[in-house]
């Protein structure tokens, strides 16, 4: 997926339990919609402390719009779209360490994991 820059302060802890990772599925949901919420989604589990997102946008497969671009089962749009919206957002991005695909078992090429820097008001 890709790597941002983190700071040294910022550790990444890719073994976080499930249970402390805030999850968003976005199935069923159009590209605008879907952008919207995950940009809400960040900006508030960021500002809430949490280090560990799911983010499951699906892989498209089981679309059974083939004339809607935005849901088209060939272009898969929001598992491609997402993360580019994120990389995309200088705001998002100041706050992610990394982004990832997510374990087989989370949701694999059907979701991603976004790893979240440490948000001062919760270090002091």
């Amino acid at each position: 997926m890709g790597n941002i820059k983190p700071k040294e302060s910022d550790l990444l802890n890719e073994n976080i339990e499930i249970n402390k990772v805030q999850k968003l599925d976005l199935h069923g949901f159009s590209l605008i919609e879907a952008n919207k919420m995950v940009e809400d989604f960040i900006v508030k589990s960021f500002n809430n402390g949490y280090k560990k997102l799911l983010i499951v946008t699906g892989k498209g497969s089981r679309s059974k719009s083939h004339k809607n671009p935005y849901l088209s089962e060939k272009l898969s749009v929001l598992k491609y779209s997402v993360p580019e919206y994120i990389k995309n957002d200088e705001n998002l991005t100041s706050k992610i360490i990394k982004i990832s695909e997510a374990d087989i078992k989370h949701g694999g090429e059907g979701a991603i994991n976004i790893f979240l820097k440490n948000n001062n008001k919760f270090t002091k």
